[in-house]
């Protein structure tokens, strides 16, 4: 039995679908197991209440509250989990040894840090950003246009949501990839502003990006989520600012793990064109 937090979201979602159409048995941890609606087969579980009979391996998205990462993680290892996968963060491997206290990279780190000294198998997923990461802007592209945010420059290499759930499939069925901790990227670099442009291509309109000053844009991401620390953010808009005007990382990592090549931003517009639908 795998068991999978953040089964719902963006990358748990299509990591339980593949689970499951290679026959895995899969317990889907949610906030809502009595409505979430799963493949056939899934058993949902509530997250509130884990229950670690006969499980096996774990994948642990990082990005929730950290003080729940940590509870989730000493009831797997109590249940005698053996195997973990972490969804992490490209900023642990660029931040190097030491990040600032309180940052992205050093939350991420301390779980994965936890998790090799708490599991004899495990496997650190580093993605960079996410294509999904877009989804942020359907409101206000459900609304006009424009999408207002920071750094317009910013560049990344994003990756697609499918490939990482590829990756972690790999990593839970195999052992190629244990005690290793792959940089995970997109095949291509792009700007916030061309990500925009894309995604106007795609859905044939004329969208563009109006990009907001650090201050604004801080203030809009600690008023999304109660949970959300004034240091991640800076972590971010840091590590953002950072990449203007120069090249991202792109690792290729994803092609090298599963032996394609890595989808692109494109295709995961097009895949997710209806999110981004202009209100009738």
């Amino acid at each position: 039995m795998i068991m999978i937090t953040g089964a719902t979201g963006n990358f748990g979602r299509p990591l339980v679908a593949e689970l499951a159409a290679q026959g895995s048995k899969v317990r889907a941890l949610t906030r809502t197991p009595a409505a979430v609606r799963l493949p056939a087969g899934v058993e949902p579980c509530d997250s509130a209440a884990p229950d670690f009979a006969g499980v096996r391996a774990l994948v642990v998205n990082i990005a929730g509250a950290p003080g729940s990462t940590t509870a989730l993680l000493d009831a797997a290892k109590a249940a005698g989990v053996r195997r973990v996968v972490t969804l992490s963060s490209l900023l642990v491997a660029t931040e190097g040894e030491s990040p600032a206290e309180g940052s992205t990279a050093a939350l991420h780190r301390d779980i994965e840090v936890a998790v090799e000294a708490g599991f004899p198998q495990w496997t650190h997923l580093r993605p960079g950003a996410f294509a999904s990461n877009s989804l942020q802007w359907a409101a206000q592209l459900r609304a006009g246009d424009v999408v207002h945010g920071p750094y317009a420059g910013a560049c990344t290499a994003p990756v697609h949501e499918a490939d990482l759930a590829a990756v972690a499939v790999r990593a839970l069925l195999g052992d190629d990839l244990l005690g290793l901790a792959p940089s995970l990227t997109g095949p291509q670099e792009l700007t916030l502003a061309e990500q925009v442009q894309t995604l106007g291509a795609v859905l044939g309109r004329p969208l563009r990006y109006q990009e907001l000053s650090p201050a604004a844009a801080k203030a809009a991401m600690l008023a999304q989520s109660s949970w959300v620390q004034e240091a991640m953010v800076d972590s971010l808009l840091d590590f953002l600012a950072g990449t203007v005007g120069r090249p991202a990382l792109v690792t290729g990592e994803v092609e090298r793990i599963l032996g394609r090549p890595a989808l692109t931003y494109a295709q995961w517009a097009e895949a997710n064109a209806a999110a981004f639908a202009a209100a009738s």
